[in-house]
């Protein structure tokens, strides 16, 4: 392992800027002939493929797979066989892990799903414009409605238009199991090539792996490598059923489950929002195995999460207050959400029954849905964690109360808050309003690594968000959390 870090090193020195320096080669030369190609060209019709536009798509392919064996692919595996896109409008992809992602694009020209603004990013834009994607606008709120309604158009034009090239986990995994694919490639409701895609670069993954690194530094430690293997496995066309076109959900995952299976990968509910959740740049970084990923599943699949959070979370807040820490039964949780009680419903208030009795804090509930719908705010989360916890005679909580709602915001069983509440509560009184908090927060931005995670880690089981330890044993956490 030694070894191979230092030949890593000594590669970074010497292949890394040669072949980033060819890279950029190679787009500054495919640039003016998409540029040509782009010149005039319509972005509601396609014009018919005349003998130039072909040699420029020649010419691209080349360009680009130069790119790429300069970049250490030397050869790459190809099994199956591609789909003509009056066969398969639509190819869907998996895993989605790395920007090498991009090499079936290259190799296709298919069209893919982008945000509006990378066409005008200089360069780049060109490039991608060459293809044909859909292009999706963040400023426009109907931008996914107009995303669907293209792919679909372009989905039944009997091929007049390119294939979509479409990654439907939505964003990138470590390939260690599928996730919930998102509706888009589906929703057409025409037939799907899957396609599965591999990278048997082990000694990478292996650093990867061990040093827990981000995206940018896979990028050079695979530019680092003398070689990568490549390996795309067109697999047979999916052809939905009458069920399957009426529910896109079902399609998804029937198509998913083929390509699991392909992968010899297990698959999992966690979806794309989970994803952010779990990466969401907070101050209060979620713990690797919070469970609030169960409970925002949950929250998706029973449709809580509010169109307009903010409105709702303090309509919730100020409703929350008022009850003063009374325990709701199952009825009464679903009397206050206005829901109908469900099996769903009731694993979720499984979630937060502190002793198994049947009841629960209203206010955990609350404070778990705004870190799902706001995890990048955390003091918005804590604030309103303040406004429903604090005494109405001084608008100040106490230590213990400080760790329900912590606990709760994390996701996790067990939570020593002691070390943080002595140093925000200078004076000793025993009691800490939100103003002080929210100072020590700003000055100190790191304190949930400095003064919580020290000696604290996530429990791994965390069948609920209960304030106070449970006397159970582990075997009948983990049978409640199933």
């Amino acid at each position: 392992m030694f070894c191979f870090l230092m030949e890593l090193i000594k590669h970074f020195i010497t292949l890394f800027p040669i072949r980033l320096f060819m890279a950029a080669f190679m787009m500054l030369l495919a640039w003016p002939f998409a540029f040509l190609a782009t010149i005039g060209r319509s972005e509601t019709t396609v014009e018919p493929q005349c003998l130039w536009r072909r040699l420029v798509d020649i010419i691209l392919r080349l360009i680009m797979r130069a790119m790429w064996f300069a970049g250490g692919f030397h050869w790459m595996t190809i099994k199956g066989q591609r789909a003509l896109p009056t066969e398969a409008p639509i190819l869907t992809l998996a895993p989605h892990s790395s920007y090498f992602d991009a090499i079936p694009v290259t190799m296709t020209m298919s069209s893919i799903v982008m945000k509006a603004e990378s066409k005008d990013i200089p360069l780049w834009g060109t490039l991608i414009k060459y293809i044909r994607p859909v292009f999706v606008s963040r400023s426009d709120q109907n931008s996914r409605k107009k995303t669907v309604e293209e792919i679909k158009r372009r989905a039944h034009s009997r091929g007049e238009w390119p294939q979509i090239m479409i990654f439907p986990e939505g964003t990138c995994t470590n390939r260690s199991c599928l996730i919930t694919f998102k509706p888009g490639a589906f929703i057409p409701a025409v037939p799907v090539q899957p396609v599965v895609i591999r990278y048997p670069n082990k000694l990478v993954r292996l650093v990867a792996d061990i040093l827990a690194i981000e995206v940018f530094a896979i990028l050079w430690l695979t530019l680092c490598q003398l070689h990568n293997e490549f390996v795309i496995e067109f697999l047979p066309i999916y052809t939905p059923s009458e069920e399957e076109k009426k529910n896109p959900a079902l399609f998804a995952v029937n198509v998913r489950r083929v390509m699991a299976q392909a992968l010899g990968v297990p698959i999992t509910d966690y979806s794309f929002e989970d994803c952010q959740l779990a990466m969401a740049e907070g101050q209060l970084k979620l713990p690797v195995e919070t469970c609030l990923l169960e409970f925002a599943r949950l929250v998706r699949r029973l449709g809580l999460k509010p169109a307009n959070s903010e409105k709702v979370l303090q309509d919730y807040g100020n409703r929350a207050r008022k009850l003063e820490g009374q325990k709701l039964d199952l009825q009464g949780f679903a009397h206050f959400l206005d829901v109908p009680v469900s099996d769903m419903l009731r694993d979720m208030f499984a979630l937060f029954d502190e002793d198994e009795d049947n009841s629960m804090d209203i206010r955990e509930y609350v404070i778990a849905l705004s870190v799902v719908c706001r995890p990048t705010k955390t003091l918005e989360t804590m604030k309103l964690a303040f406004k429903m916890f604090e005494a109405e005679e001084d608008s100040a909580i106490t230590e213990a109360e400080l760790a329900v709602m912590l606990k709760t915001a994390l996701g996790v069983t067990h939570l020593d808050v002691s070390h943080l509440f002595t140093a925000i509560d200078i004076a000793d009184t025993g009691k800490m309003t939100f103003d002080k908090f929210r100072c020590f927060v700003e000055e100190n931005p790191d304190f949930s690594e400095d003064y919580l995670y020290a000696d604290n880690t996530a429990n791994g089981i965390c069948p609920d968000f209960s304030p106070r330890d449970h006397d159970g044993t582990k075997d009948a956490l983990l049978k409640k959390h199933n």
